[in-house]
């Protein structure tokens, strides 16, 4: 069940109390004394554990520091020199935990060290460091070009590559397909999904072309991976390796609490947008991503919006899902006991805990995509040893998560008079709320709409343009659903009063009528079509034109009496012209 994590006035009003009474920042009780300013000054923030008496401190708490976990009344967290003095003040006995960017002795992150890297079974057993990091995605576009686009998302505060992979069959065209995106690692020190995504981009690769399921996942999505979203925070330590990662960027923020959040606003944790939230959102507007995952570790879970609010999302039922079919697939290729916590590796995220200004809160409400926080693993920093057994755990569902985007209700808006594609609003009718309404986008007119199976109703509205609802759109789960919508422009009508050239005779008309051609030349093959006044076609047809013809004759009486509006392509040109039809 869902708790409610949102702090009731007595407890906000004794937290605030305690902060007036302890203004020197003292603190009762020490669990396990260590010189907390020495760990700040050398790392610029410290990771550390306490206990709640009530859960609905953590409404409080998630707004001071960095929350990483909570399990039960226990609470691990993180906090930079000024987030740990304002926890201080709240004299709550806590104990100073090992960084987890220093668990692991270089020599046991390298797996390189040991000799063991001779041949391709042990090839991802090792964090690569950054210039191989550089090399590794460069040489993935370089070598398959006709598949890989390297995108450069930004640059760090310490002016490090934000790198994203495209993947795709026609890599250098925007395609009428769903945009997916994976990310990893925006928190510096939680690592393992960083090689993995690594790994995943080379198997997309080496199997497209001979594996048919790759192939077809690679020629109906547009993928985007970005193994590496905080690199300062990776390699604190230097360049040559992840040991000394930490969770924070380069100023001491953690990326993952700042953006904005549709609960607490612009800017959550009281800072300013940092270089690398700037960054993703500048990349998230230039591209229409429907669905999406970011990678963390410190638990296993598949952890679905909301984080910041206790309400549950428009999609609920869609999310319980497929973060099902996400943990019941991993559970047929792992251990026991891998991928089980809070509901067997499902949780909505504010009933684990609260967060304010996280990526995944961000991209559903302020981007309408589908985006997922997934704990891949318990160890934030696995040894290298662990790495490929937790692809062989993973992989399968990687691909799966990713189908999902192909399914639901997709298709293409355009214009009914030119064809040309159309950005929409697609509104779901007694469903959608808190903006989980999709678009369709330029330069395609394509649309995405994941949602759990049922028959619903649908709303296209577009600015200058009449709204157009469907009904009973059938829903099945793994299935797609094809809907290509068209909406007629509101100034139709003094659109074909300005620009029409073509010439109809009689008009109005019995239903036989000439169409005198507008022009010279005209393609030996024109289409013609024959609207009514919603917008809808009622009659197409192409018609076939001697050379040097000037006019044709055509017959429809079977067309109810009304108003219609003639479309008219002569292959160089289109042309307008109202048609009256009378008995």
């Amino acid at each position: 069940m869902k708790m409610n994590c949102q702090p009731n006035l007595l407890v906000i009003t004794s937290l605030f109390l305690i902060l007036c009474m302890n203004p020197s920042g003292g603190f009762s009780q020490f669990l396990d004394p260590v010189n907390t300013d020495s760990v700040l000054n050398e790392r610029g923030e410290v990771y550390f554990t306490f206990e709640i008496k009530d859960r609905e401190e953590i409404g409080f708490l998630t707004k001071i520091i960095s929350l990483d976990h909570v399990n039960n009344a226990t609470v691990f967290a993180y906090a930079n020199k000024d987030e740990f003095a304002s926890f201080l003040r709240l004299n709550i006995p806590y104990r100073i935990l090992p960084a987890p960017g220093l668990s692991l002795s270089k020599e046991e992150l390298d797996y390189r060290s040991t000799g063991k890297m001779d041949n391709e079974t042990t090839i991802w057993n090792y964090y690569p460091n950054y210039n191989e990091y550089l090399t590794l995605m460069t040489g993935f576009a370089t070598a398959h070009p006709d598949l890989c686009q390297l995108d450069t998302v930004g640059t760090s505060i310490q002016n490090r590559l934000i790198l994203c992979l495209k993947i795709s069959d026609n890599v250098e065209q925007t395609e009428a397909e769903p945009q997916f995106l994976y990310t990893s690692s925006i928190h510096g020190d939680e690592l393992t999904g960083y090689v993995l995504m690594l790994h995943f981009i080379d198997y997309l690769l080496i199997n497209y072309g001979t594996d048919p399921a790759i192939t077809e996942l690679v020629n109906n999505t547009e993928i985007f991976i970005n193994p590496l979203a905080n690199p300062d925070g990776t390699f604190n330590g230097g360049n040559n390796s992840v040991y000394g990662a930490v969770r924070f960027n380069a100023n001491y923020i953690d990326l993952n609490r700042n953006f904005p959040d549709p609960k607490v606003g612009q800017h959550p944790d009281g800072n300013a947008w940092q270089k690398e939230t700037v960054a993703w959102m500048d990349y998230a507007s230039q591209h229409h991503f429907s669905l999406s995952a970011n990678f963390h570790g410190g638990a296993e879970v598949f952890n679905y919006p909301w984080d910041t609010w206790s309400k549950f999302t428009a999609d609920d039922d869609w999310w319980q899902f497929v973060g099902r079919e996400w943990a019941d697939t991993v559970h047929q290729y792992a251990p026991a006991g891998y991928f089980t916590y809070m509901n067997n590796g499902i949780s909505n995220g504010n009933a684990w805990y609260e967060i304010n200004g996280g990526r995944q809160d961000y991209m559903n409400y302020w981007h309408h995509c589908r985006e997922v926080t997934v704990e891949i693993s318990d160890i934030k920093l696995l040894p290298t040893s662990q790495l490929l057994n937790h692809w062989e755990y993973n992989y399968r569902t990687f691909l799966n998560f990713m189908r999902q985007a192909q399914y639901g209700i997709n298709g293409i808006v355009s214009d009914t008079v030119t064809d040309e594609p159309v950005e929409a609003k697609v509104l779901i009718h007694n469903h959608d709320k808190d903006n989980s309404e999709v678009y369709s986008h330029l330069p395609t007119g394509f649309y995405s709409r994941p949602i759990f199976e049922g028959t619903y109703n649908m709303t296209f509205s577009a600015p200058g343009y009449y709204t157009k609802t469907v009904t009973n759109v059938e829903v099945t789960n793994w299935e797609t659903t094809p809907l290509d919508v068209q909406l007629r422009p509101l100034t139709f009508d003094a659109q074909d009063k300005t620009t029409r050239k073509t010439m109809i005779f009689p008009n109005p008309s019995d239903g036989h009528f000439k169409l005198v051609f507008p022009e010279h030349p005209v393609n030996p093959s024109c289409a013609i079509q024959l609207l009514n006044e919603m917008g809808v076609v009622v009659y197409s047809d192409d018609l076939s034109c001697e050379k040097g013809c000037t006019q044709i004759s055509i017959s429809l009486p079977s067309l109810a009496p009304g108003v219609y509006f003639l479309k008219f392509n002569t292959g160089y040109r289109i042309y307008f012209d109202k048609l009256i039809l009378r008995n």
